[in-house]
């Protein structure tokens, strides 16, 4: 039971990172001379391989850019939070009882971060030819799976005594 419940908090440990590296890190949209996050992008002057960061251009509709990252900080937070009420719920939880108010928070997480890329995808770079998605974009990808899979684990797991 001790190894299930490392495995648990080592996949939803995880979950959180994947999040929290898609949120944070550079690497939504490239192109060969510019790459691009929910925060500002970065471009190559004078093909001199020094990148210059500048703001998120005005082209960007700043409420579909601000709800982006708004959603993508609450999928990090909720998905913190729902492993310390996953970790609360180990200790006050009786025997038998599912962990389903973890559960709902991942959920939400899950929520939250399709709805981050969702947006993302269908309002940024659509008529970008020469560009592709970068790794943190993947990775919230990954990230959105990951919460969509422990967040109906917990709501299916029950809580063993042994």
């Amino acid at each position: 039971m001790l190894k299930a419940l490392a495995g648990i908090c080592l996949l939803h440990l995880t979950t959180i990172f994947f999040l929290f590296w898609a949120t944070i890190d550079d690497a939504w949209w490239f192109t060969r001379t510019l790459y691009t996050d929910l925060w500002g992008q970065w471009v190559m002057e004078n093909n001199d391989n020094v990148w210059v960061y500048m703001d998120i251009p005005t082209s960007y509709r700043k409420d579909y850019l601000q709800a982006v990252q708004g959603f993508a900080v609450l999928s990090c937070l909720f998905a913190v939070f729902s492993l310390i009420v996953f970790i609360i719920q180990l200790f006050t939880l009786g025997k038998g009882k599912r962990f389903i108010l973890s559960g709902v928070v991942q959920l939400i997480s899950c929520f939250c971060i399709m709805v981050a890329l969702s947006v993302y995808t269908d309002h940024f770079h659509r008529g970008e030819k020469d560009g592709w998605y970068g790794w943190s974009y993947i990775m919230a990808w990954f990230g959105w799976l990951l919460t969509l899979f422990t967040g109906i684990m917990y709501i299916i797991l029950r809580k063993r005594v042994d």
